[in-house]
């Protein structure tokens, strides 16, 4: 029977880096949901979709199947079985999936996709509704976060180390927007599922966070 581990919580909370980690360390499938939605954004530019139409979004969402492998130890996705892998990545899916991802038929769409593969193998999953909307039955559910100060931070380090410009009071002040609209959007709002476990990761490396998450796995054994 497979395992799933959902991992929720704002923006900024480190949840995709700590996600992967675990899953490295477990050796079990990370989900990339951004990947998956990003793929269905290149299927419908594929298919010459009217992007601003929801009818026709609605119509061609079943023909499309995403799945998300790993082989040597690298995440490869696959659209209606040709690898898009490099695809996904481009700035092009990206814009794909801001237009497309706000139609409630891709969401339903992917959401299926997501469970029919959490069911047939061990997942970690990231996001902002996998233990409340999408997960909802994971045995192992952990609301992840830590303070607008420290994301804000956090983010402000990326981008210095980038050599991009950043301005620490701005980067607070988008981050606080950003929780704001999460949680109190009409679809699936970011909260915590009541049987979720909440881990502040304020005063916490990488390894800590990592090292809790997979202390808590062993005692839902």
């Amino acid at each position: 029977m497979s395992f799933q581990i959902a991992i929720d919580g704002p923006a900024g909370a480190g949840k995709s880096t700590i996600a992967k980690e675990v899953a490295r360390r477990l050796q079990y499938v990370y989900i990339d949901t951004g990947a998956m939605y990003r793929a269905m954004g290149l299927y419908f530019a594929g298919c010459g979709i009217d992007l601003d139409s929801e009818e026709e979004i609605g119509r061609a969402c079943g023909g499309a199947e995403i799945t998300i492998r790993h082989v040597d130890g690298r995440q490869q996705v696959y659209l209606n079985g040709e690898n898009v892998t490099e695809q996904v990545r481009t700035e092009k899916a990206g814009m794909l999936a801001s237009k497309t991802s706000a139609y409630p038929e891709v969401r339903r769409k992917l959401v299926q996709l997501q469970q029919e593969m959490a069911r047939i193998q061990d997942v970690v999953m990231d996001g902002r509704d996998i233990g409340t909307a999408v997960l909802p039955e994971a045995p192992l559910k952990i609301y992840l976060t830590a303070s607008v100060e420290t994301r804000a931070r956090r983010r402000f380090l990326e981008l210095e180390a980038k050599g991009s410009p950043a301005d620490l009071a701005e980067i607070e002040a988008d981050i606080e927007k950003r929780d704001y609209q999460d949680m109190h959007r009409e679809m699936s709002p970011l909260r915590q599922a009541e049987d979720a476990v909440y881990l502040d990761s304020s005063d916490m490396t990488v390894e800590e966070v990592v090292d809790e998450i997979l202390k808590l796995r062993r005692q839902s054994e």
